[in-house]
């Protein structure tokens, strides 16, 4: 809330700001950007009152004096919280200026996607998503080598980081929509991690999910008054690609037990950005077009250009968001893993039923020609 109004004020005197125009950009006047690095004060304020606050800092940091002294313990580093907690904040801060280097610049799509590689392997190297690979493995009667679970491990994390950064930012298109949708999501995650640590028995890295979780509602909360209708400051892609980042490091923290039980519950609390992108790409498909080009034929744009209002699409999102975390958290507490996937599978079906029903998978040109012809 204190560094948003003060990146804001930089925005318009450096007149870093976001021009309407007739397609993709509808709003009146020059909207000033920035609004991420003031989401990534608030993350990073976070992140430094917990370490700051927590009484057994002093002995993780002590942990990693030892093991970094000592090459045969260089490994047991990667499961120290703080030394955790410490490459989390500096690979979010690379991916926040890998956004706004974007925003500020208009970089290629090449070059943000070479950022989000060097954004993950900085999270591998704090120990973050190297253990990925156990929930594909877990079924299986065998234990794969090292190097095959490493390997696998960094390229599922790779992977789910250039997914859920370039989702975000698909996903911002709307006032408010990206950071209340994903502040939503934040306290899903919240609540699965709060039931792993007091519940579920796992202790391994709940220190670090509970306070990220925690850092990242507070910094949204933050700048939430901020962005929604009708907004004084955008988040840009420095904003909605740390959004998706952090989404990608809960995501790899759930695989740390192991099971894919947790993974998969994430994945439905994050459906709704799933969703509304892969609507746009099956979209563009359909109509030809590359899927990377911009158009309206995100989930949201489809329902205001059908009559919605922006506050009533933004309503409707947080409440599908809110649906969407609570069907994930309940289906990985109260049922088992099998009959959960079940339940997926047919939400997943339904889902895409009701947007072929709506016409909102054929381009609008294509449904009026069928029309006209019939």
């Amino acid at each position: 809330m204190i560094a948003t109004p003060i990146v804001r004020a930089i925005a318009y005197r450096a007149k870093i700001v976001d021009r309407p125009d007739d397609l993709l950009k509808p709003h009146a006047r020059p909207i000033a950007y920035l609004g991420g690095v003031g989401i990534f004060v608030g993350l990073l304020a976070g992140l430094i009152a917990f370490v700051a606050t927590w009484d057994q800092a002093s002995e993780h940091f002590a942990a990693i004096g030892d093991a970094l002294s000592s090459p045969s313990k260089w490994y047991e580093v990667l499961t120290n919280p703080v030394w955790n907690l410490i490459w989390i904040a500096v690979s979010s801060f690379v991916i926040m200026l890998v956004g706004l280097l974007d925003d500020v610049l208009e970089i290629s799509p090449r070059k943000k996607i070479l950022g989000q590689v060097i954004a993950a392997g900085l999270l591998l190297l704090g120990g973050v998503g190297d253990r990925m690979a156990n929930v594909v493995f877990v079924m299986l009667p065998w234990e794969p080598p090292l190097v095959v679970l490493v390997l696998l491990s960094a390229f599922m994390c790779l992977v789910m980081v250039i997914c859920t950064c370039n989702a975000t930012n698909l996903l911002d298109g709307l006032d408010g929509l990206a950071g209340g949708v994903t502040g939503i999501i934040a306290l899903g995650f919240l609540a699965l991690a709060v039931w792993m640590a007091m519940w579920a028995q796992f202790p391994g890295s709940d220190a670090v999910r509970l306070s990220l979780c925690l850092a990242m509602v507070g910094a949204v909360l933050g700048f939430l008054p901020y962005n929604i209708p009708p907004a004084s400051i955008f988040m840009g892609d420095a904003g909605s690609m740390l959004l998706g980042f952090f989404v990608a490091t809960m995501m790899a923290m759930f695989c740390a037990e192991g099971s894919p039980r947790w993974l998969l519950a994430a994945m439905v609390v994050f459906a709704l950005p799933i969703f509304d992108t892969s609507l746009a790409v099956v979209r563009r498909l359909v109509s030809g077009k590359p899927i990377f080009a911009g158009d309206r034929s995100h989930l949201y744009d489809q329902l205001v250009d059908r009559g919605m209002t922006v506050p009533q699409v933004v309503g409707l999102f947080y409440v599908l968001a809110v649906i969407a975390a609570g069907i994930g958290v309940a289906t990985s507490i109260l049922i088992r893993g099998r009959w959960a996937l079940v339940i997926y599978a047919v939400l997943f079906i339904v889902v895409w039923i009701v947007f072929i029903a709506m016409g909102m998978v054929t381009p609008e040109k294509d449904r009026k020609g069928d029309s006209e012809s019939t």
